[in-house]
């Protein structure tokens, strides 16, 4: 990541958002603050609340405790300002499938009120920048689904946003959609712009400048990938067997495991110690009868952090 983050006042700013839904608390006082120029990710399960703190941040959902602030525009008194300073992507964005791709674009350019002289660059940049020039002509609704998403993203950048709030802009996308989709973000971040997105992808967090946990509506942690990989605690074991199944069910009691977590074919295992436990491990498989078992040791990722932060959460 080049990008430049610049010091100065925070683009973003939230402190003690909280939004209920009747008895659910869907928001629990998050705080946090973004740089001008950076790139932060929001990761969390369905239901963890992402959408509801952006739709908050945006000025598009009122809370009901705590403020925020983004380019020093209050969210709730501002809101009709700042929602000409920032591009928004929800996650069904409202593109109109009997236009063209150049027709949504015009048609977002005349929401947003952007001057037909700057239109003039404007469209063949945007068109030029998500790679749709050639399919400027084509309906909307015959796009496949990672050009709509950057038909999308076009449309939320035509009135030059400072700052781009992207609500789980990959979902359903194939890879190489997405890291053609990053590819785009990497050029706006290049340019200054200050980017906020929802995730549900971990490994695509991970190309943000800071990553923040959030759980049951509470921001469990916010930082930069290495400090939050330091925050594991203990050390890691990948477990691969021929029953996996087995294999899990026989390390549940095994002493020196911490924690369990499957991953497709493998178990991530916590330990305290990698010297001590691989070997005894190993052995205790073996031991049982499973075949093809494999015990080596593994360093922590963003999905092992999130898995034990939630597990150390009371119920």
């Amino acid at each position: 990541m080049t990008a430049s983050r610049p010091s100065s006042e925070p683009a973003i700013r939230a402190q003690g958002l909280t939004k209920r839904f009747g008895s659910l608390v869907a928001v629990d006082g998050f705080s946090l603050e973004v740089a001008p120029g950076e790139a932060f990710a929001l990761v969390g399960p369905d239901g963890a609340g992402k959408t509801t703190a952006m739709r908050m941040l945006v000025g598009i959902m009122d809370p009901d405790g705590g403020r925020a602030e983004v380019l020093g525009f209050d969210t709730v008194k501002d809101s009709e300002r700042l929602k000409e300073q920032i591009g928004y992507m929800p996650q069904r964005f409202g593109l109109y499938d009997d236009l063209t791709v150049l027709e949504n674009l015009i048609f977002y350019g005349d929401i947003y009120g952007v001057p037909q002289a700057a239109r003039e660059g404007r469209l063949p940049e945007l068109l030029g920048f998500s790679n749709l020039t050639l399919f400027q002509d084509r309906l909307a609704g015959n796009l496949s689904g990672g050009m709509r998403q950057k038909l999308g993203l076009a449309c939320a950048l035509i009135h030059t946003p400072q700052v781009l709030f992207l609500d789980e802009p990959t979902f359903g996308v194939d890879p190489i959609s997405r890291r053609e989709f990053w590819q785009i973000l990497y050029r706006l971040l290049g340019g200054g712009m200050t980017i906020f997105l929802t995730t549900a992808y971990l490994d695509e967090a991970e190309r943000a400048h800071r990553v923040g946990l959030m759980h049951r509506g509470r921001l469990l942690v916010a930082d930069h990938l290495p400090n939050l990989k330091a925050r594991y605690q203990g050390e890691l074991l990948e477990v691969r067997a021929d029953d996996l199944h087995a294999a899990k069910k026989l390390l549940a009691d095994f002493p020196l495991a911490r924690y369990l977590l499957a991953m497709g074919d493998r178990l991530m295992v916590t330990v305290d110690s990698q010297v001590q436990a691989r070997w005894p491990m190993q052995e205790a498989l073996e031991g049982a009868g499973l075949s093809r078992v494999s015990v080596a040791p593994a360093e922590p990722g963003l999905e092992d952090l999130f898995a034990q932060m939630v597990q150390r959460q009371p119920p």
